[in-house]
């Protein structure tokens, strides 16, 4: 039986409400306001040239936006961390990966000139810039205050 003890309070992915989520509760939960399903994402969603505005500008949470390459070493040894925090901050913090060889233009845009770049935005604007490869906990303290 569920209490609400272990319940859990997730922000909608589309509206940005909180919800209380009880987990194994019967049923797939959905936002009281909305009514949008609130599946966890716990994979970054892929960020486009196209969809920037849609998944980063309009984000009623804050999002950590991974510009790499597939040709970059340090890229790739970000990648499972970026990955495991996705999982461990669901409903906090959303996760985005952005192609800079397929997606110049949102690249160019934030005058990114090395990778990976990790950029934090909230509510639509920019507010940190990590450059290079970082630990999960440097990562982590850096994302600490817009939590």
């Amino acid at each position: 039986m569920s209490t609400s003890a272990n319940a859990q309070i997730i922000s909608c992915p589309k509206c940005g409400a909180k919800n209380r989520i009880v987990p194994g509760a019967s049923g797939e939960p959905v936002c009281g306001r909305c009514k949008s399903p609130l599946t966890a994402e716990i994979h970054p969603v892929i960020v486009t040239d196209q969809n920037f505005a849609d998944e980063v500008e309009r984000s009623p949470l804050p999002i950590l936006v991974d510009f790499w390459a597939a040709w970059c070493g340090p890229c790739r040894m970000v990648a499972p961390v970026i990955e495991q925090l996705a999982k461990e901050l669901s409903g906090k913090v959303r996760f985005g990966k952005l192609d800079v060889d397929a997606n110049q233009r949102t690249a160019g845009r934030f005058h990114v000139q090395s990778i990976p770049t990790l950029l934090v935005f909230k509510g639509g604007k920019e507010v940190d810039r990590i450059v290079g490869a970082q630990s999960k906990q440097a990562i982590l303290n850096r994302l600490q205050p817009y939590i």
